[in-house]
Protein backbone atom coordinates (compact mmCIF):
# COMPACT_ATOMS: atom_id res chain seq x y z
CA UNK A 1 0.00 0.00 0.00
CA UNK A 2 1.67 3.75 -0.62
CA UNK A 3 1.79 5.72 2.06
CA UNK A 4 0.26 8.87 2.56
CA UNK A 5 2.72 11.80 1.51
CA UNK A 6 0.04 15.00 1.52
CA UNK A 7 0.41 15.15 5.04
CA UNK A 8 0.84 19.26 6.39
CA UNK A 9 4.03 20.06 6.37
CA UNK A 10 6.09 22.56 8.83
CA UNK A 11 8.24 25.01 6.95
CA UNK A 12 11.76 24.29 7.07
CA UNK A 13 14.13 27.59 7.04
CA UNK A 14 16.11 27.93 3.92
CA UNK A 15 19.22 28.36 6.67
CA UNK A 16 18.56 25.81 8.81
CA UNK A 17 21.11 25.76 12.18
CA UNK A 18 22.36 23.21 14.16
CA UNK A 19 20.28 25.08 16.88
CA UNK A 20 16.83 25.35 15.34
CA UNK A 21 17.02 21.79 14.01
CA UNK A 22 17.98 20.14 17.64
CA UNK A 23 15.00 22.24 19.39
CA UNK A 24 12.55 20.95 16.81
CA UNK A 25 14.13 17.32 16.75
CA UNK A 26 14.37 17.12 20.52
CA UNK A 27 11.26 16.17 21.32
CA UNK A 28 10.02 14.50 18.23
CA UNK A 29 13.07 11.59 18.33
CA UNK A 30 12.28 8.41 19.97
CA UNK A 31 14.98 7.86 23.19
CA UNK A 32 17.50 5.95 23.03
CA UNK A 33 17.07 1.99 23.72
CA UNK A 34 18.28 -1.24 22.94
CA UNK A 35 17.05 -2.64 19.58
CA UNK A 36 13.55 -3.85 18.85
CA UNK A 37 12.58 -7.70 18.49
CA UNK A 38 12.40 -8.57 14.82
CA UNK A 39 8.61 -8.77 14.96
CA UNK A 40 7.69 -5.70 16.61
CA UNK A 41 10.93 -3.82 13.59
CA UNK A 42 8.97 -5.73 10.63
CA UNK A 43 5.66 -4.12 11.58
CA UNK A 44 7.05 -0.79 12.41
CA UNK A 45 6.14 0.18 9.22
CA UNK A 46 9.72 1.97 8.04
CA UNK A 47 12.08 0.53 5.47
CA UNK A 48 12.92 -0.56 1.87
CA UNK A 49 9.00 -2.24 1.57
CA UNK A 50 7.05 1.33 2.29
CA UNK A 51 6.51 2.97 -1.24
CA UNK A 52 5.44 -0.28 -2.46
CA UNK A 53 5.45 -4.44 -1.15
CA UNK A 54 9.17 -4.66 -1.44
CA UNK A 55 9.09 -7.50 1.42
CA UNK A 56 9.83 -10.08 -1.50
CA UNK A 57 12.95 -8.13 -2.17
CA UNK A 58 14.56 -8.83 1.05
CA UNK A 59 17.06 -12.08 0.69
CA UNK A 60 15.82 -14.02 3.54
CA UNK A 61 12.86 -12.96 6.05
CA UNK A 62 13.78 -15.75 8.73
CA UNK A 63 17.26 -13.89 9.19
CA UNK A 64 16.70 -10.22 9.77
CA UNK A 65 20.41 -8.94 11.12
CA UNK A 66 20.33 -5.87 13.56
CA UNK A 67 22.40 -3.00 12.27
CA UNK A 68 22.28 0.74 13.23
CA UNK A 69 23.54 3.58 11.18
CA UNK A 70 24.98 7.24 12.45
CA UNK A 71 23.10 9.78 10.95
CA UNK A 72 25.81 13.11 11.88
CA UNK A 73 24.47 16.34 11.53
CA UNK A 74 27.31 18.68 11.33
CA UNK A 75 26.71 21.75 13.33
CA UNK A 76 28.12 24.36 11.07
CA UNK A 77 26.45 28.03 10.35
CA UNK A 78 24.64 26.26 8.37
CA UNK A 79 23.62 22.84 9.27
CA UNK A 80 25.10 19.42 7.23
CA UNK A 81 24.62 16.01 7.02
CA UNK A 82 27.79 13.71 6.32
CA UNK A 83 27.25 11.22 4.09
CA UNK A 84 29.69 8.62 2.58
CA UNK A 85 30.73 7.73 -0.43
CA UNK A 86 31.55 3.90 -0.21
CA UNK A 87 34.36 2.12 -2.14
CA UNK A 88 34.09 1.10 -5.66
CA UNK A 89 36.10 -2.54 -4.58
CA UNK A 90 33.37 -3.49 -2.06
CA UNK A 91 31.32 -6.69 -2.74
CA UNK A 92 28.20 -5.28 -1.65
CA UNK A 93 26.68 -1.57 -2.37
CA UNK A 94 30.14 -0.43 -4.14
CA UNK A 95 30.06 3.34 -4.57
CA UNK A 96 26.71 4.06 -3.24
CA UNK A 97 26.00 6.99 -0.54
CA UNK A 98 25.24 5.77 2.64
CA UNK A 99 25.36 6.92 6.49
CA UNK A 100 28.46 5.65 8.77
CA UNK A 101 27.11 2.16 9.99
CA UNK A 102 26.70 -1.24 10.21
CA UNK A 103 26.16 -4.71 12.11
CA UNK A 104 25.59 -4.50 15.73
CA UNK A 105 28.36 -6.68 17.56
CA UNK A 106 26.93 -9.13 20.55
CA UNK A 107 26.67 -6.56 23.85
CA UNK A 108 26.24 -3.95 21.50
CA UNK A 109 23.68 -1.02 21.35
CA UNK A 110 22.41 0.40 18.61
CA UNK A 111 24.16 3.90 19.70
CA UNK A 112 27.44 1.72 20.39
CA UNK A 113 27.89 0.43 16.93
CA UNK A 114 26.83 3.57 15.39
CA UNK A 115 29.70 4.84 16.95
CA UNK A 116 31.87 2.23 16.44
CA UNK A 117 31.47 1.91 12.80
CA UNK A 118 31.88 5.63 12.34
CA UNK A 119 35.04 5.70 14.04
CA UNK A 120 36.25 2.91 12.16
CA UNK A 121 35.01 4.18 8.87
CA UNK A 122 35.47 7.17 8.85
CA UNK A 123 37.45 8.03 11.93
CA UNK A 124 34.62 10.44 13.91
CA UNK A 125 35.87 10.41 17.38
CA UNK A 126 32.64 9.70 19.71
CA UNK A 127 33.65 12.47 21.73
CA UNK A 128 33.43 14.90 18.58
CA UNK A 129 29.16 13.39 18.83
CA UNK A 130 26.02 14.44 20.99
CA UNK A 131 23.51 11.66 20.22
CA UNK A 132 19.76 13.46 19.91
CA UNK A 133 17.73 10.39 19.64
CA UNK A 134 16.66 7.69 16.73
CA UNK A 135 14.35 6.92 14.41
CA UNK A 136 12.02 3.50 14.21
CA UNK A 137 13.78 0.82 12.66
CA UNK A 138 14.12 0.69 9.12
CA UNK A 139 13.59 -2.68 7.32
CA UNK A 140 16.32 -3.14 4.24
CA UNK A 141 15.76 -4.97 1.04
CA UNK A 142 19.12 -6.65 2.36
CA UNK A 143 17.97 -8.42 5.53
CA UNK A 144 18.64 -5.83 8.04
CA UNK A 145 16.56 -3.95 10.48
CA UNK A 146 18.72 -0.60 11.27
CA UNK A 147 18.40 1.83 13.70
CA UNK A 148 18.83 5.08 13.03
CA UNK A 149 20.87 7.43 15.27
CA UNK A 150 20.34 11.40 14.92
CA UNK A 151 23.18 13.13 16.37
CA UNK A 152 24.99 16.34 16.61
CA UNK A 153 28.94 16.25 15.14
CA UNK A 154 31.09 18.84 16.16
CA UNK A 155 32.19 21.14 13.17
CA UNK A 156 35.52 21.03 14.50
CA UNK A 157 35.92 17.31 13.93
CA UNK A 158 38.84 15.49 11.89
CA UNK A 159 38.31 12.67 10.09
CA UNK A 160 40.34 9.98 8.77
CA UNK A 161 38.74 7.43 6.43
CA UNK A 162 39.27 3.75 6.12
CA UNK A 163 39.88 3.56 1.87
CA UNK A 164 39.05 0.08 1.87
CA UNK A 165 35.25 1.15 3.25
CA UNK A 166 35.13 4.41 2.44
CA UNK A 167 35.83 6.76 -0.77
CA UNK A 168 35.24 9.98 -0.15
CA UNK A 169 32.36 12.04 2.19
CA UNK A 170 30.65 14.80 1.70
CA UNK A 171 28.40 17.07 3.42
CA UNK A 172 24.81 18.59 1.76
CA UNK A 173 22.90 21.01 3.53
CA UNK A 174 20.26 19.79 5.69
CA UNK A 175 17.80 22.14 4.47
CA UNK A 176 18.28 21.11 0.87
CA UNK A 177 17.30 17.64 2.24
CA UNK A 178 14.51 18.39 4.95
CA UNK A 179 12.94 19.71 1.91
CA UNK A 180 10.53 17.40 0.06
CA UNK A 181 10.75 19.31 -3.44
CA UNK A 182 13.98 17.62 -3.60
CA UNK A 183 12.58 13.73 -2.50
CA UNK A 184 12.41 12.24 -5.75
CA UNK A 185 10.82 8.68 -6.28
CA UNK A 186 12.19 6.36 -8.60
CA UNK A 187 11.46 3.20 -9.72
CA UNK A 188 13.18 0.34 -11.40
CA UNK A 189 13.07 -3.60 -12.22
CA UNK A 190 14.55 -5.56 -9.57
CA UNK A 191 14.22 -9.45 -10.01
CA UNK A 192 11.51 -9.20 -12.44
CA UNK A 193 9.44 -6.54 -10.05
CA UNK A 194 9.40 -3.07 -10.32
CA UNK A 195 10.28 -1.10 -7.08
CA UNK A 196 10.68 2.31 -5.89
CA UNK A 197 12.44 4.21 -4.02
CA UNK A 198 13.49 7.41 -2.94
CA UNK A 199 15.90 9.68 -4.10
CA UNK A 200 17.79 12.80 -3.60
CA UNK A 201 20.22 14.12 -6.30
CA UNK A 202 22.68 16.99 -4.83
CA UNK A 203 25.69 18.15 -6.97
CA UNK A 204 26.36 15.05 -9.09
CA UNK A 205 25.58 12.86 -5.51
CA UNK A 206 23.15 10.10 -6.23
CA UNK A 207 21.88 10.04 -2.79
CA UNK A 208 18.49 6.83 -2.82
CA UNK A 209 17.69 3.76 -1.65
CA UNK A 210 17.75 3.14 2.20
CA UNK A 211 19.77 5.99 2.77
CA UNK A 212 17.53 8.08 0.95
CA UNK A 213 14.09 6.28 2.72
CA UNK A 214 16.15 7.34 6.24
CA UNK A 215 15.73 10.90 5.53
CA UNK A 216 12.92 10.97 4.38
CA UNK A 217 12.03 9.21 7.67
CA UNK A 218 13.69 12.18 9.33
CA UNK A 219 12.17 14.65 7.40
CA UNK A 220 8.65 13.21 8.36
CA UNK A 221 9.14 12.64 12.33
CA UNK A 222 11.21 16.25 12.79
CA UNK A 223 8.21 18.22 10.17
CA UNK A 224 5.72 15.76 9.99
CA UNK A 225 2.28 16.58 11.70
Amino acid sequence: MMPDLSFPREPVPSHLTAEVFSARALPRLLPLKPEMGAEEARDAGLGDHRLDDARPFIVDPTNIRPAAVLIPVVARDEATLLLTERSTGLAVHAGQVAFPGGRIEAGETPLDAALREAHEEIGLEPDRVTPLGALGPYLTGTGFRVTPIVALVDPDHRLALNPVEVADVFEPPLSFLMDPAHHEVRSRVLRGMTRRFYAMPWQGHDIWGATAGMIRALYERVYGP
